[in-house]
């Protein structure tokens, strides 16, 4: 069973697994979510922004919100990244350094909001159109009326596809690797990768993954939970029983008896 010695011993070296799991752990895990969230908080800003142009009755404000959509949506998010990252690379050290880490971040959060406007967009229309002329109807603005009504409803109703694109944020992080991440800003990719160039090992890269796992495993079936409970919304309570059914229960038939009716 040589062959199986060699795939276990490849991929499944605990040694060299223990050995990079402090790096994972207190470098690659927290800047992996650093990374994901920020892109996340900025993704939303932004994707709610092109939401709102997405549906304006303004052509000027549709077109530009499209036109957006369309470029980072069908751009593989490798490309993206190295656009941003290589070309706004003498900007960036003007204001923060050397480090391409909020180009990453700022690219990421570009690819996340064409996707999240798109999120917003269609929750937001998902609504009924009559509630708007409802809101209309009793004085409100245009803009009071999506604001304190239409948006957080359609929120609600798309807060399965968010946590998913989270989830798709926290892969993509790892693209981030190519900008070339300082020591201290190497992510859960970068972690494992280079410790099995180091080790000559690709147990390292499985024990990253592992760690990609334990945050979108959990995050995943947190998806399901949300879309179940806003689909079927909460338990309807039990219609009561009929006085008499409920009579019947505690009042058993009384035994018939045979015999004379004199």
């Amino acid at each position: 069973m040589d062959w199986l010695d060699s795939i276990i011993k490849t991929f499944f070296d605990f040694d060299a697994m223990w050995q990079v799991f402090p790096q994972l752990l207190g470098t690659g895990l927290v800047n992996t979510l650093v990374i994901s969230i920020a892109a996340t908080v900025i993704g939303v800003v932004l994707g709610m922004i092109i939401a709102i142009m997405g549906i304006s009755p303004s052509r000027w404000l549709r077109v530009p919100a499209r036109i957006y959509t369309d470029v980072f949506r069908g751009l593989p998010a490798i490309l993206t990244i190295l656009l941003i990252g290589q070309g706004f690379a003498r900007f960036s050290q003007q204001l923060f350094g050397p480090s391409p880490y909020p180009l990453g971040i700022l690219a990421l959060s570009l690819i996340a909001s064409a996707y999240i406007g798109e999120i917003f967009r269609a929750g937001i229309q998902s609504v009924d159109r009559g509630q708007l002329e409802a809101c209309r109807a009793l004085g409100m603005s245009y803009g009071k009326a999506m604001r304190l009504v239409v948006v957080p409803q359609g929120i609600r109703r798309v807060l399965p596809a968010l946590v998913n694109q989270f989830i798709a944020i926290v892969k993509d992080s790892s693209l981030v690797y190519f900008l070339g991440l300082l020591v201290s800003e190497r992510e859960l990719f970068r972690v494992g990768q280079d410790a099995a160039v180091l080790t000559g090992n690709l147990s390292p890269l499985v024990m990253a993954g592992l760690f990609y796992l334990v945050i979108t495993v959990p995050l995943t079936h947190l998806v399901n939970f949300f879309d179940n409970r806003f689909r079927t919304g909460r338990r309807k309570a039990t219609p009561p029983k009929s006085g008499l059914d409920e009579l019947d229960e505690v009042q058993p038939p009384l035994p018939v008896t045979t015999g004379s009716n004199t």
